[in-house]
């Protein structure tokens, strides 16, 4: 045998070899012979082939150097002895290849036996890192070795090192259990047994550090295995920190990318897809409803319906596997079926994903679900769901009632279909019944199908049925049938209005509601919204109202309102809208019913309602309260208390010359008696007037009307009219009142305008001013052109007093 290599040799170099390698190949127990080394690279040789002249090299080192011959057009010459050769065969050295294996295997079984004598928690952190590095490399140099190191114990040696208190020794654990198992099953099924990947997966939530690098790579790995999935997958959080890993940003590149590969061979398992779906990696789950199995396709599409989603995701799963699940729904099984709709109610409870179902198809089917009975009903717990996904897709603000859902292009809102949701409102359980007027209250929601459901409700005569729902004791129930009583009273008030007054308990009901302690809801906003909108006029229910003690309760609660007791409600507006509307019902009924008068002196009514006139930004409340002194004012003519005047003594009967009037003082100059605001109503004395002045020129022109309405009180008959022109003029009123009528406007404010313009003109130095304004006398002659029958008798009044018309005959006939 030659002599052993002393290494003084220059090399041919294939490719670095690391200095640990050197360090490796050193600890043979065995020296390295010269024949073993190819001249070029000054390495052991895996494969080594002889020339024609019995020169012996590495196949990979003399294939190359042959190529650079050719390359730079040098002859092809043996590069030790540069003769040239006349073939390039290759003849392979098998016996020396043998014999090189031979003496491999000797040696890297020493250098394993030495790095298992240093694998352990009592060696130095330098001792254990060397021989961790040693496995690597004998690891590294071929398959087999993975084997032997196997068969020799090395593996549950390597993962001890796992809780070494050394960072250093944790992160070249990992990497080496990478290199052992890497494409070797048995291996990976080592690691499978006991508690390794466990520790693994803890060493994953080590935050931005070389162990978190290493885990996932070794995760990566061992997720090619099948069973290693499996086992990955069952490990409390190892999921949803891989899903975490893949969003962060702050992560490695290298690293995201192993965790997104690792999770990808976890999708093998339908548990490990449920529970990325729960860490938020939805798609594993929504591809296999889109191209699973109809096994898979159904257990994916029932655990959708379980996940929390939030709105944003909603959305992307309505687009991605909306119209897969509506298939399902029409042509399933049973249990399919079930499963798609559950989902579909999660999915649709968004507004925004409620659209995408619907420009998906969904109304049809659901359509049917409900309607269809016989053999291929859905059950009735089914059929809930199914009410509740069209509650919500209907509440979206879809414009539904274009889209065809019947047989014969009926829509949501054709007749029969109101009448069959009708009928199962009227015939089913509570929860499904709760749905169901949903749904109506979604229909009703829409300017344009509210009046084919309103005339579908008419037809079917199921207006007191309705009502009664007022008295359910399912709270979903009760507050679904009040919200869509109130969308239905502005159309329906007076057959609503029939239906309470003629019923046991539900106006009582409604009382009870609005009067609950717990804030503001809803259901009392929208309870006091459908009082609020029933016909005003209707004596009947007012007295009824008084009896149930709703007026007293109705006036506390604004007052809590007033005082601030209940801010930050989203519905303390409607709600106090809608007290104020119901408060102003007693004002509609001064001269008829005493007990009107006797609730508004007992709660000073006419001040709040004179407070309210300030209530900047509430615009329906201004004009309300507005509308409320009016009526309040109309009345004061007959509740002022007239003066006694002292009986004419008898030289004052003989001789009236000789007698003077008496002086009564303190009597209202509008009213020529004895006034106040909580008795009377006096505008005047409750300093009402320039707040309304105030208010002709807000923006909204119903706030005018009202605020105008109220001022004419001063105008008109019954009262001293020229007094109240003096009352106006002291406010500033006269101006404003005339720009009113300058202004575009609706015909019931211009008719106000006009009409009390007429009487302002009726004093001399008001029609004088007017007479010089054009502006003012153009308006008049368009009205009196342009506007009704009585607004133009008016106007043609007002301009007589500007002269702008004869005075001697009427141009209109006198028709009563």
């Amino acid at each position: 045998m030659a002599d052993s290599l002393d290494g003084t040799h220059g090399s041919y170099d294939l490719g670095s070899q690391s200095d640990e390698s050197n360090h490796f190949e050193r600890l043979y127990l065995e020296p390295i012979y010269d024949a073993f080394v190819c001249p070029l690279t000054k390495q052991v040789m895996l494969d080594p082939v002889t020339l024609e002249n019995g020169q012996t090299f590495e196949r990979e080192a003399i294939e190359k150097w042959f190529m650079e011959c050719r390359e730079s057009g040098r002859k092809l010459a043996c590069p030790l002895t540069l003769k040239e050769l006349k073939s390039t065969d290759l003849k392979p050295s098998i016996a020396l290849r043998n014999t090189i294996e031979e003496w491999t295997a000797r040696n890297e079984a020493v250098q394993i036996d030495m790095a298992r004598k240093s694998l352990n928690l009592g060696s130095s952190e330098s001792d254990v890192l060397q021989a961790l590095k040693c496995v690597q490399y004998v690891c590294q140099k071929s398959r087999s070795n993975k084997h032997i190191a196997r068969n020799a114990g090395l593996i549950p040696l390597i993962v001890d090192m796992l809780k070494s208190s050394s960072r250093k020794v944790r992160c070249k654990t990992l990497e080496t259990l990478r290199i052992v198992v890497e494409d070797d099953a048995e291996n990976k099924e080592m690691l499978a047994e006991g508690d390794t990947v466990r520790s693994i997966v803890k060493l994953l939530s080590h935050e931005l550090s070389k162990e978190r690098e290493e885990a996932v790579s070794l995760l990566y790995e061992l997720s090619k295995s099948e069973t290693l999935c499996e086992k990955i997958g069952s490990i409390n959080g190892a999921i949803l920190i891989l899903v975490g890993m893949t969003s962060s940003k702050s992560e490695n590149v290298l690293t995201v990318e192993k965790a997104n590969k690792s999770l990808e061979n976890l999708e093998k398992f339908e548990n490990n897809v449920r529970q990325m779906a729960e860490s938020g990696r939805l798609q594993p789950l929504l591809t296999q409803i889109l191209e699973g199995p109809p096994e898979t396709k159904q257990s994916m599409a029932a655990y959708l319906g379980e996940l929390v989603l939030n709105n944003d995701v909603k959305v992307l799963v309505a687009n991605t596997v909306g119209l897969s699940l509506i298939n399902i729904m029409r042509n399933g099984s049973i249990q399919s079926r079930e499963a798609a709709l559950k989902a579909l109610n999660q999915i649709s409870s968004y507004e925004a994903s409620a659209k995408v179902l619907i420009e998906a198809g969904i109304l049809p089917p659901l359509v049917k679900d409900l309607f269809t009975v016989g053999a291929n009903q859905l059950p009735m717990r089914l059929k809930e769901v199914s009410a509740t996904i069209l509650a919500n897709v209907v509440n979206s603000g879809y414009d539904c009632d274009s889209i065809p859902v019947g047989s014969d292009h009926q829509t949501l809102v054709s007749e029969d279909i109101v009448h069959n949701l009708l009928h199962l409102i009227s015939n089913t359980g509570p929860a499904i019944e709760c749905k169901l007027l949903q749904v109506l209250v979604g229909l009703t929601n829409s300017p344009t199908s509210i009046l084919n459901v309103v005339a579908a409700i008419k037809s079917s005569g199921a207006t007191i049925s309705l009502v009664q729902f007022i008295e359910a004791p399912q709270n979903d129930l009760r507050l679904a049938s009040i919200k869509l009583l109130h969308n239905l009273s502005p159309l329906m008030g007076q057959e609503l209005a029939d239906a309470l007054r003629g019923s046991v308990g539900q106006l009582s009901s409604l009382i009870k509601v609005i009067s609950e302690n717990i804030g503001i809801s809803e259901e009392q906003a929208a309870a006091v919204g459908l009082l609020a909108y029933l016909p005003e006029r209707d004596l009947g229910l007012t007295r009824q109202m008084l009896d149930e003690g709703a007026f007293r309760m109705i006036f506390s609660r604004v007052v809590r309102i007033r005082q601030g007791e209940t801010r930050g409600s989203r519905f303390v507006t409607p709600f106090q809208e809608g007290l104020v509307r119901v408060l102003a019902r007693v004002t509609f009924f001064l001269a008829d019913e005493p007990d009107c008068i006797a609730l508004c002196r007992e709660h000073n009514l006419a001040a709040l309602f004179i407070e309210m006139l300030q209530a900047n930004g509430l615009d329906n409340v201004q004009m309300i309260s507005a509308t409320a002194l009016e009526n309040l004012s109309l009345e004061s003519k007959n509740l002022t208390k007239m003066p006694e005047l002292p009986a004419t003594g008898f030289c004052g009967a003989i001789l009236p010359c000789f007698s003077k009037p008496p002086v009564i003082t303190g009597l209202c100059r509008l009213h020529r008696g004895t006034c106040s605001l909580k008795e009377s109503f006096c505008l005047l004395e409750g300093q009402a007037v320039p707040k309304l002045v105030a208010l002709l020129d807000h923006t909204n022109e119903k706030v005018v009307e009202a605020a105008l309405g109220a001022l004419s009180t001063l105008l008109d008959d019954g009262v001293d009219v020229e007094q109240g022109v003096t009352v106006l003029s002291e406010a500033e009123g006269i101006k404003p009142i005339l720009d009113v009528l300058l202004e575009k406007q609706s015909e019931n404010l211009k008719r106000r305008a006009v009409w009390a313009v007429e009487r302002l003109l009726r004093t001399d130095y008001i029609a004088y001013e007017v007479a010089g304004d054009p502006n003012v006398t153009t308006a008049l002659v368009d009205a009196f052109q342009r506007a009704d029958y009585r607004t133009r008798q008016i106007a043609e009044l007002a301009l007589k007093h500007v002269d702008k018309l004869p005075n001697f005959s009427g141009i209109f006939p006198n028709r009563g």
